[in-house]
Protein backbone atom coordinates (compact mmCIF):
# COMPACT_ATOMS: atom_id res chain seq x y z
CA UNK A 1 0.00 0.00 0.00
CA UNK A 2 2.54 2.40 1.05
CA UNK A 3 5.42 0.85 -0.61
CA UNK A 4 7.49 2.97 -2.57
CA UNK A 5 10.86 3.31 -4.68
CA UNK A 6 12.28 6.92 -4.48
CA UNK A 7 15.43 8.16 -6.77
CA UNK A 8 17.01 10.29 -4.09
CA UNK A 9 17.65 13.06 -6.71
CA UNK A 10 14.39 13.45 -8.40
CA UNK A 11 12.78 15.74 -6.98
CA UNK A 12 15.04 18.99 -6.78
CA UNK A 13 17.13 20.72 -9.05
CA UNK A 14 21.10 20.61 -8.91
CA UNK A 15 22.62 22.60 -6.71
CA UNK A 16 24.45 24.04 -3.68
CA UNK A 17 23.26 26.65 -1.58
CA UNK A 18 24.86 29.93 -1.56
CA UNK A 19 27.41 30.46 1.41
CA UNK A 20 27.80 34.45 1.22
CA UNK A 21 24.65 35.64 2.70
CA UNK A 22 25.11 37.24 5.82
CA UNK A 23 25.30 34.73 8.96
CA UNK A 24 21.98 34.76 11.07
CA UNK A 25 22.29 35.23 14.51
CA UNK A 26 20.99 36.43 17.62
CA UNK A 27 22.67 39.84 18.06
CA UNK A 28 21.92 42.21 15.38
CA UNK A 29 25.22 43.79 14.87
CA UNK A 30 26.81 40.63 13.28
CA UNK A 31 27.66 40.58 9.89
CA UNK A 32 30.17 38.50 8.87
CA UNK A 33 30.23 36.67 5.34
CA UNK A 34 29.09 33.35 6.06
CA UNK A 35 31.68 31.74 3.68
CA UNK A 36 34.26 32.40 6.17
CA UNK A 37 33.02 30.30 8.44
CA UNK A 38 31.42 27.45 6.68
CA UNK A 39 33.57 24.64 4.54
CA UNK A 40 32.65 25.33 0.75
CA UNK A 41 30.69 22.62 -1.32
CA UNK A 42 32.40 23.19 -4.45
CA UNK A 43 35.94 22.47 -3.02
CA UNK A 44 38.01 19.35 -5.30
CA UNK A 45 37.58 16.90 -2.17
CA UNK A 46 34.01 17.29 -2.88
CA UNK A 47 33.49 16.92 -6.54
CA UNK A 48 33.72 12.68 -6.44
CA UNK A 49 31.71 9.88 -7.95
CA UNK A 50 30.78 7.15 -5.53
CA UNK A 51 32.98 4.06 -7.37
CA UNK A 52 32.70 1.37 -4.80
CA UNK A 53 31.44 0.17 -1.10
CA UNK A 54 33.52 0.77 2.25
CA UNK A 55 33.08 0.15 5.84
CA UNK A 56 31.83 3.19 7.56
CA UNK A 57 31.50 1.93 10.94
CA UNK A 58 35.26 3.68 11.52
CA UNK A 59 33.64 7.00 10.41
CA UNK A 60 30.48 6.19 12.72
CA UNK A 61 32.76 5.73 15.55
CA UNK A 62 34.36 8.69 14.72
CA UNK A 63 31.59 10.92 14.77
CA UNK A 64 29.90 9.54 17.69
CA UNK A 65 27.25 7.64 16.06
CA UNK A 66 28.23 4.03 17.13
CA UNK A 67 26.80 2.97 20.58
CA UNK A 68 27.74 -0.73 20.00
CA UNK A 69 27.22 -3.42 17.75
CA UNK A 70 25.47 -7.01 17.52
CA UNK A 71 26.68 -9.36 18.64
CA UNK A 72 29.51 -7.10 20.01
CA UNK A 73 33.13 -6.85 19.38
CA UNK A 74 35.94 -4.43 18.59
CA UNK A 75 34.76 -2.29 15.34
CA UNK A 76 38.21 -2.34 13.30
CA UNK A 77 38.30 -6.47 13.80
CA UNK A 78 34.62 -6.87 13.55
CA UNK A 79 33.00 -9.41 11.01
CA UNK A 80 30.68 -6.76 9.87
CA UNK A 81 33.58 -4.44 8.87
CA UNK A 82 35.16 -7.02 6.89
CA UNK A 83 31.52 -7.79 5.22
CA UNK A 84 31.03 -4.30 4.74
CA UNK A 85 34.25 -3.91 2.83
CA UNK A 86 33.62 -7.09 0.85
CA UNK A 87 30.26 -5.71 -1.29
CA UNK A 88 27.54 -4.10 -0.72
CA UNK A 89 24.77 -4.38 1.63
CA UNK A 90 21.50 -3.92 2.65
CA UNK A 91 20.60 -1.85 5.66
CA UNK A 92 17.17 -0.47 7.31
CA UNK A 93 15.92 0.76 10.38
CA UNK A 94 12.12 1.13 11.22
CA UNK A 95 10.34 4.01 11.87
CA UNK A 96 6.98 3.28 13.69
CA UNK A 97 3.98 5.86 12.48
CA UNK A 98 2.83 6.78 15.93
CA UNK A 99 2.35 10.25 15.06
CA UNK A 100 2.30 12.31 11.83
CA UNK A 101 5.77 13.56 11.79
CA UNK A 102 9.62 12.74 12.57
CA UNK A 103 11.62 14.51 15.36
CA UNK A 104 14.69 15.53 15.39
CA UNK A 105 15.92 12.37 17.80
CA UNK A 106 14.50 10.04 14.49
CA UNK A 107 16.89 12.47 12.39
CA UNK A 108 20.26 11.02 13.92
CA UNK A 109 18.64 7.23 12.74
CA UNK A 110 18.26 8.86 9.28
CA UNK A 111 22.00 10.07 9.13
CA UNK A 112 23.41 7.11 10.39
CA UNK A 113 20.97 5.32 7.62
CA UNK A 114 22.80 8.01 4.94
CA UNK A 115 25.94 7.46 5.96
CA UNK A 116 25.66 3.78 5.06
CA UNK A 117 24.18 5.19 1.43
CA UNK A 118 27.23 7.25 0.91
CA UNK A 119 29.07 4.10 1.62
CA UNK A 120 27.66 2.51 -1.29
CA UNK A 121 25.36 0.67 0.37
CA UNK A 122 21.96 -0.12 0.03
CA UNK A 123 19.34 1.53 2.57
CA UNK A 124 15.81 0.61 3.09
CA UNK A 125 13.44 2.98 5.18
CA UNK A 126 10.41 0.76 6.67
CA UNK A 127 7.47 1.86 8.09
CA UNK A 128 5.42 0.13 10.70
CA UNK A 129 2.28 0.51 9.19
CA UNK A 130 1.40 -3.26 10.98
CA UNK A 131 3.73 -2.54 13.59
CA UNK A 132 2.12 0.75 15.32
CA UNK A 133 -0.92 -1.14 15.58
CA UNK A 134 0.43 -3.21 18.35
CA UNK A 135 3.07 -0.55 19.90
CA UNK A 136 6.17 -0.69 20.61
CA UNK A 137 6.91 -1.21 24.72
CA UNK A 138 10.75 -0.15 25.20
CA UNK A 139 10.94 2.53 26.62
CA UNK A 140 7.24 3.09 27.83
CA UNK A 141 5.94 2.17 31.42
CA UNK A 142 2.45 2.29 29.46
CA UNK A 143 0.72 0.80 26.49
CA UNK A 144 0.26 2.92 23.30
CA UNK A 145 -3.21 3.74 22.98
CA UNK A 146 -4.45 2.20 19.78
CA UNK A 147 -4.42 4.74 16.49
CA UNK A 148 -7.40 4.89 14.08
CA UNK A 149 -7.31 4.17 10.83
CA UNK A 150 -7.72 7.49 9.55
CA UNK A 151 -4.95 8.59 11.87
CA UNK A 152 -2.59 5.57 10.71
CA UNK A 153 -2.93 6.69 7.14
CA UNK A 154 -1.99 10.24 7.66
CA UNK A 155 0.74 9.51 9.76
CA UNK A 156 2.38 6.51 7.54
CA UNK A 157 1.91 9.46 4.78
CA UNK A 158 3.55 12.12 6.66
CA UNK A 159 6.60 10.15 7.79
CA UNK A 160 6.80 8.83 4.50
CA UNK A 161 7.40 12.34 3.12
CA UNK A 162 9.95 13.53 5.75
CA UNK A 163 11.91 10.50 4.71
CA UNK A 164 11.65 11.42 1.12
CA UNK A 165 12.67 15.10 1.68
CA UNK A 166 15.66 14.25 4.11
CA UNK A 167 17.12 11.77 1.95
CA UNK A 168 16.13 13.82 -1.45
CA UNK A 169 17.53 17.45 0.41
CA UNK A 170 20.90 15.36 1.52
CA UNK A 171 21.20 14.15 -2.18
CA UNK A 172 20.88 17.63 -4.05
CA UNK A 173 21.90 19.91 -1.36
CA UNK A 174 24.80 17.82 0.69
CA UNK A 175 25.99 15.19 -1.83
CA UNK A 176 25.59 16.23 -5.09
CA UNK A 177 28.47 14.94 -6.81
CA UNK A 178 28.16 11.39 -5.04
CA UNK A 179 26.08 8.74 -7.29
CA UNK A 180 24.53 7.42 -4.49
CA UNK A 181 22.21 4.59 -4.30
CA UNK A 182 18.64 4.46 -4.43
CA UNK A 183 16.51 4.24 -1.10
CA UNK A 184 13.94 2.57 -0.39
CA UNK A 185 10.56 3.32 1.24
CA UNK A 186 8.51 0.51 2.26
CA UNK A 187 5.85 -0.63 4.78
CA UNK A 188 5.21 -3.58 6.21
CA UNK A 189 1.70 -3.79 5.89
CA UNK A 190 1.80 -5.50 2.94
CA UNK A 191 3.45 -7.96 3.76
CA UNK A 192 1.06 -8.85 6.85
CA UNK A 193 -2.11 -7.99 5.66
CA UNK A 194 -1.82 -11.40 3.59
CA UNK A 195 -0.39 -13.31 6.54
CA UNK A 196 -2.42 -15.75 8.33
CA UNK A 197 -1.40 -16.03 11.96
CA UNK A 198 -0.87 -19.74 12.01
CA UNK A 199 1.94 -18.99 9.33
CA UNK A 200 3.16 -16.31 11.19
CA UNK A 201 3.27 -18.49 14.30
CA UNK A 202 4.62 -21.78 12.45
CA UNK A 203 7.36 -19.81 10.97
CA UNK A 204 8.54 -17.30 13.40
CA UNK A 205 7.15 -18.44 16.78
CA UNK A 206 9.27 -21.87 16.79
CA UNK A 207 12.36 -20.27 16.44
CA UNK A 208 11.84 -17.92 19.70
CA UNK A 209 11.97 -19.27 23.16
CA UNK A 210 9.85 -17.36 26.09
CA UNK A 211 12.40 -17.52 28.41
CA UNK A 212 14.71 -15.41 26.35
CA UNK A 213 11.83 -12.49 25.94
CA UNK A 214 10.60 -12.27 29.37
CA UNK A 215 14.36 -11.77 30.19
CA UNK A 216 14.49 -8.63 27.93
CA UNK A 217 14.98 -5.29 29.39
CA UNK A 218 11.73 -3.65 27.81
CA UNK A 219 10.12 -6.68 28.79
CA UNK A 220 11.13 -6.89 32.45
CA UNK A 221 9.94 -3.32 33.09
CA UNK A 222 6.72 -3.61 32.26
CA UNK A 223 6.08 -6.64 34.24
CA UNK A 224 7.04 -5.35 37.30
CA UNK A 225 4.57 -2.49 36.77
CA UNK A 226 0.87 -2.44 38.37
CA UNK A 227 -0.26 -2.41 34.55
CA UNK A 228 1.77 -5.18 33.16
CA UNK A 229 2.17 -5.83 29.58
CA UNK A 230 -0.27 -7.22 26.96
CA UNK A 231 -0.24 -10.10 24.56
CA UNK A 232 -0.30 -7.69 22.11
CA UNK A 233 2.83 -5.54 22.93
CA UNK A 234 4.76 -8.62 23.98
CA UNK A 235 4.39 -10.15 20.49
CA UNK A 236 5.81 -6.92 19.02
CA UNK A 237 9.37 -8.44 19.23
CA UNK A 238 8.30 -11.18 16.93
CA UNK A 239 6.68 -9.14 14.52
CA UNK A 240 9.82 -6.98 14.52
CA UNK A 241 11.84 -10.19 13.98
CA UNK A 242 9.89 -11.32 10.73
CA UNK A 243 9.99 -7.90 9.58
CA UNK A 244 14.09 -8.27 9.48
CA UNK A 245 13.56 -12.05 7.62
CA UNK A 246 11.58 -10.76 5.26
CA UNK A 247 13.63 -8.27 4.27
CA UNK A 248 16.72 -10.17 4.40
CA UNK A 249 15.19 -12.38 2.13
CA UNK A 250 13.71 -9.99 0.13
CA UNK A 251 16.26 -7.12 -0.40
CA UNK A 252 19.24 -8.22 1.37
CA UNK A 253 19.28 -6.11 4.37
CA UNK A 254 21.92 -8.20 6.71
CA UNK A 255 22.16 -4.95 8.91
CA UNK A 256 19.50 -3.37 11.03
CA UNK A 257 20.52 0.06 12.37
CA UNK A 258 18.50 1.71 15.46
CA UNK A 259 18.49 3.35 18.93
CA UNK A 260 20.35 1.70 21.71
CA UNK A 261 16.74 1.17 23.12
CA UNK A 262 16.54 -1.98 20.10
CA UNK A 263 18.96 -4.28 21.41
CA UNK A 264 16.35 -6.77 22.52
CA UNK A 265 14.46 -6.62 18.89
CA UNK A 266 17.10 -6.87 17.20
CA UNK A 267 18.40 -10.06 19.47
CA UNK A 268 14.99 -11.47 18.23
CA UNK A 269 15.82 -10.65 14.98
CA UNK A 270 18.87 -12.94 14.69
CA UNK A 271 17.31 -15.42 16.16
CA UNK A 272 14.32 -15.89 13.60
CA UNK A 273 17.14 -15.62 11.43
CA UNK A 274 18.98 -18.55 12.49
CA UNK A 275 22.08 -18.57 11.56
CA UNK A 276 22.22 -16.74 8.97
CA UNK A 277 24.68 -13.30 8.22
CA UNK A 278 22.97 -10.32 10.08
CA UNK A 279 24.38 -7.51 12.54
CA UNK A 280 23.01 -4.74 14.79
CA UNK A 281 24.38 -1.50 14.68
CA UNK A 282 23.02 0.66 17.47
CA UNK A 283 23.05 4.21 17.91
CA UNK A 284 23.51 6.86 21.09
CA UNK A 285 20.76 8.38 23.00
CA UNK A 286 21.61 11.59 22.70
CA UNK A 287 20.53 14.12 25.90
CA UNK A 288 20.70 17.66 26.69
CA UNK A 289 21.73 19.04 30.13
CA UNK A 290 18.86 18.08 31.84
CA UNK A 291 19.16 14.60 31.06
CA UNK A 292 15.84 14.96 28.44
CA UNK A 293 16.12 13.31 25.42
CA UNK A 294 17.24 16.02 22.59
CA UNK A 295 14.80 17.93 21.17
CA UNK A 296 12.57 16.69 24.20
CA UNK A 297 13.46 19.21 26.84
CA UNK A 298 10.05 21.60 27.17
CA UNK A 299 8.23 18.18 26.49
CA UNK A 300 7.40 19.02 22.70
CA UNK A 301 9.71 17.71 20.60
CA UNK A 302 11.28 19.57 17.39
CA UNK A 303 9.30 17.82 14.40
CA UNK A 304 10.64 17.85 10.99
CA UNK A 305 7.37 18.82 9.80
CA UNK A 306 7.39 22.53 9.27
CA UNK A 307 3.56 22.54 9.93
CA UNK A 308 4.75 21.46 13.71
CA UNK A 309 7.95 23.17 14.11
CA UNK A 310 8.49 26.40 11.98
CA UNK A 311 11.76 26.21 10.00
CA UNK A 312 12.85 29.35 11.89
CA UNK A 313 12.43 27.71 15.42
CA UNK A 314 14.37 24.96 13.90
CA UNK A 315 17.22 26.60 12.66
CA UNK A 316 17.32 28.55 16.18
CA UNK A 317 16.77 24.97 18.45
CA UNK A 318 20.17 24.70 16.95
CA UNK A 319 21.85 28.00 16.89
CA UNK A 320 21.28 28.14 20.63
CA UNK A 321 23.28 25.29 21.39
CA UNK A 322 25.81 24.93 24.07
CA UNK A 323 29.18 25.86 22.98
CA UNK A 324 30.17 22.63 24.87
CA UNK A 325 27.93 20.47 22.99
CA UNK A 326 27.96 21.86 19.76
CA UNK A 327 30.96 20.11 18.58
CA UNK A 328 29.78 16.76 18.97
CA UNK A 329 26.46 17.94 17.10
CA UNK A 330 28.26 18.88 14.64
CA UNK A 331 29.90 15.61 13.77
CA UNK A 332 26.31 13.59 14.33
CA UNK A 333 24.34 15.28 12.94
CA UNK A 334 26.07 16.81 9.77
CA UNK A 335 27.96 15.32 6.95
CA UNK A 336 31.11 18.08 7.37
CA UNK A 337 35.04 16.60 7.84
CA UNK A 338 36.36 16.42 10.39
CA UNK A 339 39.15 18.90 9.58
CA UNK A 340 36.12 21.19 9.14
CA UNK A 341 34.20 20.72 12.34
CA UNK A 342 37.58 21.17 14.53
CA UNK A 343 38.21 24.38 12.23
CA UNK A 344 34.54 25.91 13.43
CA UNK A 345 35.67 24.63 17.19
CA UNK A 346 38.76 26.93 16.63
CA UNK A 347 36.88 29.83 15.55
CA UNK A 348 34.35 29.36 18.33
CA UNK A 349 36.78 29.26 21.08
CA UNK A 350 38.67 32.58 19.42
CA UNK A 351 35.62 34.30 19.11
CA UNK A 352 32.68 32.75 20.95
CA UNK A 353 30.36 35.38 21.41
CA UNK A 354 29.87 34.71 17.17
CA UNK A 355 28.58 31.57 18.03
CA UNK A 356 30.22 30.25 14.13
CA UNK A 357 29.84 26.70 15.16
CA UNK A 358 26.36 27.22 16.18
CA UNK A 359 25.64 28.78 13.15
CA UNK A 360 27.03 25.91 11.07
CA UNK A 361 25.02 23.79 12.79
CA UNK A 362 22.30 25.08 12.50
CA UNK A 363 22.53 25.99 8.88
CA UNK A 364 23.63 22.17 7.63
CA UNK A 365 20.79 20.44 9.47
CA UNK A 366 18.12 22.91 8.21
CA UNK A 367 18.95 22.64 4.54
CA UNK A 368 19.18 19.06 5.28
CA UNK A 369 16.04 18.89 7.11
CA UNK A 370 14.04 21.54 4.80
CA UNK A 371 15.62 22.12 2.17
CA UNK A 372 17.46 25.84 0.21
CA UNK A 373 13.72 27.47 0.75
CA UNK A 374 13.49 26.21 4.16
CA UNK A 375 16.93 27.65 4.92
CA UNK A 376 16.31 30.70 3.69
CA UNK A 377 12.73 31.61 5.70
CA UNK A 378 14.84 30.92 8.71
CA UNK A 379 17.52 33.12 7.68
CA UNK A 380 15.23 35.94 6.51
CA UNK A 381 13.26 35.20 9.87
CA UNK A 382 16.02 35.50 12.05
CA UNK A 383 17.08 38.98 9.94
CA UNK A 384 13.30 40.36 10.63
CA UNK A 385 13.61 39.14 14.49
CA UNK A 386 16.83 39.81 15.74
CA UNK A 387 18.15 42.95 13.06
CA UNK A 388 14.80 44.41 12.77
CA UNK A 389 15.07 44.10 9.29
CA UNK A 390 11.64 45.37 7.87
CA UNK A 391 12.94 45.22 4.16
CA UNK A 392 13.09 41.39 4.63
CA UNK A 393 9.56 41.34 6.62
CA UNK A 394 8.36 43.61 3.24
CA UNK A 395 9.45 40.83 0.75
CA UNK A 396 7.50 37.90 3.18
CA UNK A 397 4.38 36.21 1.28
CA UNK A 398 1.61 36.03 3.30
CA UNK A 399 2.35 32.32 3.46
CA UNK A 400 5.50 33.25 4.69
CA UNK A 401 4.49 35.33 7.09
CA UNK A 402 1.79 33.10 8.35
CA UNK A 403 4.25 30.21 8.76
CA UNK A 404 6.68 32.22 10.94
CA UNK A 405 4.36 33.77 12.91
CA UNK A 406 2.61 30.42 13.72
CA UNK A 407 -0.20 31.12 15.71
CA UNK A 408 -0.65 34.51 15.00
CA UNK A 409 -4.25 35.81 14.69
CA UNK A 410 -4.67 36.27 10.52
CA UNK A 411 -6.67 39.24 9.47
CA UNK A 412 -8.03 40.70 6.08
CA UNK A 413 -9.18 44.15 6.57
CA UNK A 414 -10.20 47.03 4.14
CA UNK A 415 -7.75 50.20 4.09
CA UNK A 416 -9.36 53.19 5.24
CA UNK A 417 -7.51 56.19 4.59
CA UNK A 418 -6.99 58.18 8.00
CA UNK A 419 -6.75 54.77 9.77
CA UNK A 420 -4.81 55.19 12.88
CA UNK A 421 -2.65 53.84 15.41
CA UNK A 422 -5.11 53.10 17.49
CA UNK A 423 -8.00 52.45 15.08
CA UNK A 424 -5.17 49.44 13.96
CA UNK A 425 -4.95 48.32 17.58
CA UNK A 426 -8.95 47.71 17.70
CA UNK A 427 -9.38 46.81 14.47
CA UNK A 428 -7.35 43.54 15.34
CA UNK A 429 -8.35 43.32 18.71
CA UNK A 430 -5.16 43.42 20.87
CA UNK A 431 -6.41 44.51 24.26
CA UNK A 432 -9.97 44.47 25.91
CA UNK A 433 -10.75 48.26 26.11
CA UNK A 434 -9.47 51.08 24.51
CA UNK A 435 -8.40 52.20 27.47
CA UNK A 436 -5.53 49.81 27.96
CA UNK A 437 -4.46 50.41 24.06
CA UNK A 438 -3.89 53.88 25.02
CA UNK A 439 -1.73 53.28 27.97
CA UNK A 440 0.59 50.60 26.46
CA UNK A 441 0.79 52.28 23.42
CA UNK A 442 2.42 55.25 25.12
CA UNK A 443 4.26 53.11 27.42
CA UNK A 444 5.84 51.70 23.94
CA UNK A 445 4.62 48.22 24.09
CA UNK A 446 2.83 48.43 20.88
CA UNK A 447 5.07 47.59 17.50
CA UNK A 448 4.20 47.65 13.87
CA UNK A 449 6.83 46.56 11.24
CA UNK A 450 9.45 45.82 14.43
CA UNK A 451 9.32 49.71 14.58
CA UNK A 452 7.85 51.27 18.27
CA UNK A 453 5.14 53.26 18.03
CA UNK A 454 3.92 55.66 20.90
CA UNK A 455 1.74 57.96 18.73
CA UNK A 456 -2.25 56.85 18.96
CA UNK A 457 -3.21 59.35 16.44
CA UNK A 458 -0.06 58.44 13.77
CA UNK A 459 -1.99 57.61 10.72
CA UNK A 460 -1.48 54.65 8.90
CA UNK A 461 0.69 54.83 5.02
CA UNK A 462 1.63 52.90 2.83
CA UNK A 463 5.60 51.98 2.82
CA UNK A 464 6.00 52.38 6.72
CA UNK A 465 2.70 51.22 8.04
CA UNK A 466 2.05 49.16 5.23
CA UNK A 467 4.48 47.26 3.41
CA UNK A 468 5.19 46.80 0.08
CA UNK A 469 3.57 43.43 -0.17
CA UNK A 470 0.24 44.71 2.14
CA UNK A 471 1.09 43.52 5.37
CA UNK A 472 1.30 44.84 8.29
CA UNK A 473 3.05 42.98 11.73
CA UNK A 474 1.89 44.02 14.72
CA UNK A 475 3.46 43.10 17.81
CA UNK A 476 2.66 43.85 21.61
CA UNK A 477 4.70 43.42 24.20
CA UNK A 478 7.69 39.94 23.09
CA UNK A 479 5.88 37.59 21.86
CA UNK A 480 2.14 38.36 20.80
CA UNK A 481 2.13 38.92 17.20
CA UNK A 482 -0.88 39.95 14.80
CA UNK A 483 -0.75 39.71 10.63
CA UNK A 484 -2.66 42.19 8.87
CA UNK A 485 -3.78 41.64 5.00
CA UNK A 486 -4.99 44.90 3.50
CA UNK A 487 -7.28 44.89 0.23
Amino acid sequence: MYRTTLLVRSSLPHHSPSLHTPLPHHSPSLHTPLSSHLPSLHTPSHRRHLSSHSNPLPLLSSRGLLQDLWPQGEVASHQLAARLARAPVGVYAGFDPTADSLHVGNLLVLVGLLHFQRAGHRVVALLGGATARIGDPSGRNSERQELEEDQLEANLGGIRENIERVVANHSTFLAPNLALPEVEVVNNDSWYRELSIVDFLGSVGRRLRISRMLGRSSVKARLETQEGMSLTEFTYQALQAFDWRHLHRSRGCEVQLGGGDQLGNMVAGQEVLDGAPCWGVLLPLITDEQGSKFGKSAGSPVWLDRRRTSTFDFYQFFLRQPDHAVGALLRQFTFLPEQEVAALEERGRERPEERIPQAALARQVTLLVHGEEGLSLAERTTAVLYQQDVATLARFTPEEAGEVFQGAPYLRRLFQPGTSVLDLANMVGCFKHERDAMRIIGAGGFYINTVRMTNIEEVLVHGKHIMANDLTLVRVGKKNHYIVEWT
